[in-house]
């Protein structure tokens, strides 16, 4: 016998992080975004509104971490707490990229686990469930005592480049990012090399090493999860190029693209650079070799399962 959920209906809400892709969910889901109010008085403190009876419903909030990330943070956990507060039935963050990733672990004396952080005030908020794109280190799931699904984007990203694989190699930026692109690498049947990078200190910068594998004649594909400052992405490029690759183009999930990552990127020889829409590109860093490919029909399907109670893992059935 199948368990009658106590939630009448579906409702999704936006914060002011990303509302194109919250409207492009619902533009999948055939489903009018939800009316909220969430702004910010003068003094900075942040005012959430549901403008809608929210009583008992299944209540899907979208707001990715994107800039201002403490801000978002902020608007996401005041908007969960009033979502609680008005009785929702059930509450679920939909958060396609997970600022703070990278401080997952305790890689220096007297230093946080944000990441666990993160996930501890998600649920002190009230949060009920948790559903997120490709997660910086696969651990971060770990972080949450409330259901927690990752869904990926690798297949999209697969999908746009299966129509060009002559001659390819799949090239992970580092080891951590081997995982990722060695699946890549099987859904495009390309062979596989990675790069060996040392991270100096705590100011973004990296150093690339050596290249592990063949890619001499080859054109190179370099695979992440996000793109940020692109000083990675740069010095991986230069290190390919002087390996022997004849052109490297590059994707990743998240176009976070902070700093210096646009000039960096317009400056490089990068012929394309593949993102999804986890996070908003506003105009200025929306570059000509820049393509960005959308995620609302992935998140609206897996928002579709969860409300009806099916699988979301099945999904990725085959991938």
């Amino acid at each position: 016998m199948t368990d009658i959920p106590l939630y009448q209906g579906l409702k999704v809400f936006s914060g002011n992080a990303h509302p194109a892709l919250a409207g492009a969910i619902c533009d999948y889901l055939e489903l009018p975004l939800g009316e909220c109010e969430v702004f910010e008085f003068s003094n900075e403190n942040i005012f959430v509104r549901f403008c809608e009876n929210i009583r008992a419903r299944d209540v899907f909030l979208i707001q990715p971490i994107a800039h201002p990330v403490n801000t978002r943070l902020m608007e996401l956990f005041i908007m969960i707490d009033a979502a609680k507060r008005a009785s929702a039935g059930r509450i679920t963050a939909v958060v396609p990229y997970y600022a703070y990733g990278r401080s997952d672990k305790k890689d220096q004396p007297r230093v946080p686990i944000t990441a666990r952080l993160i996930a501890n005030f998600l649920e002190a908020a009230g949060a009920d469930r948790m559903l997120t794109i490709d997660l910086h280190a696969g651990q971060i799931q770990g972080f949450f005592n409330i259901q927690t699904d990752e869904l990926t984007a690798l297949s999209i990203l697969a999908d746009y480049f299966k129509k060009q694989r002559d001659n390819r190699v799949v090239v992970a930026p580092d080891l951590g990012a081997a995982k990722r692109a060695r699946n890549f690498a099987q859904m495009l049947n390309a062979p596989l090399a990675v790069m060996e990078k040392r991270r100096l200190g705590n100011d973004e910068h990296a150093e690339i090493m050596h290249v592990i594998g063949e890619v001499k004649g080859m054109r190179a594909l370099v695979v992440d999860d996000e793109i940020d400052t692109a000083g990675t992405l740069v010095e991986t490029m230069k290190a390919l190029l002087e390996a022997g690759v004849s052109e490297v183009t590059a994707c990743a999930t998240h176009a976070v693209l902070s700093g210096p990552a646009v000039q960096r990127i317009e400056e490089a020889a990068i012929g394309e650079l593949v993102v999804t829409d986890t996070l908003p590109l506003p105009p200025e860093k929306r570059l000509p070799k820049i393509t960005v490919l959308s995620v609302a029909p992935l998140l609206g399907e897996a928002i579709q399962r969860i409300h009806t109670g099916q699988s979301v893992g099945a999904l990725f059935d085959g991938v």
